[in-house]
């Protein structure tokens, strides 16, 4: 496996899922697929196996990162995708005791289930969901703005979660409404 590509545990959660079609990026470049992983502080495994991937990026990307000047800015001086929850995303539930990457591709993740069969069903791969997520670390120098990015290549979802869209399901809205169905209904 590569030094720079990391499969990160199972219990990594998909927020901002951006994964069945492209979206607009900010600057008006080309759409992205996109994800941000939401990974627990606990799973130090997976922490250590990022960090280490993005020391082989700044390895490999010193050139790239030097660009026209003599040296490679310090690795602890340009920008790196691990971020901390409680920091960058203060009062926000889903991120509280998490570290998060946000990571993008140009061309659609590979999608599949606990058993590596493709999902091609939208609605089971969701902002909310958990899994596993294989990315790679690379080193960028453009318009002056160096750093170390995560690309997205594949998504594996192991269970449902609450949504984090804000969008409830059918079944929770209306959970208090079942009726008995063995009393004649109004539609008979």
């Amino acid at each position: 496996m590569l030094k720079t590509k990391v499969v990160t545990g199972p219990e990594t959660r998909f927020s901002y899922a951006n994964v069945w079609e492209p979206k607009p990026s900010l600057n008006g470049g080309k759409p992205k697929y996109s994800v941000s992983l939401i990974i627990k502080k606990s799973d130090t495994k997976t922490i250590n196996a990022i960090n280490a991937a993005i020391q082989a990026a700044y390895e490999e990307g010193e050139t790239k990162l030097k660009g026209n000047a003599k040296v490679a800015p310090a690795l602890e001086g340009i920008r790196t995708p691990l971020r901390d929850g409680d920091t960058d995303r203060p009062g926000d539930a889903a991120y509280a005791g998490c570290y998060f990457i946000n990571a993008n591709s140009d061309t659609a993740p590979g999608i599949v289930d606990a058993q590596c069969n493709q999902i091609i069903d939208r609605s089971e791969c969701y902002s909310g969901v958990y899994g596993r997520a294989s990315i790679n670390f690379y080193a960028y120098n453009t318009n002056g703005n160096k750093g170390i990015a995560a690309g997205l290549n594949n998504l594996q979802v192991l269970k449902k979660g609450e949504s984090l869209g804000g969008k409830s399901s059918a079944e929770s809205d209306f959970a208090e409404f079942v009726t008995d169905t063995t009393e004649d209904s109004f539609l008979d």
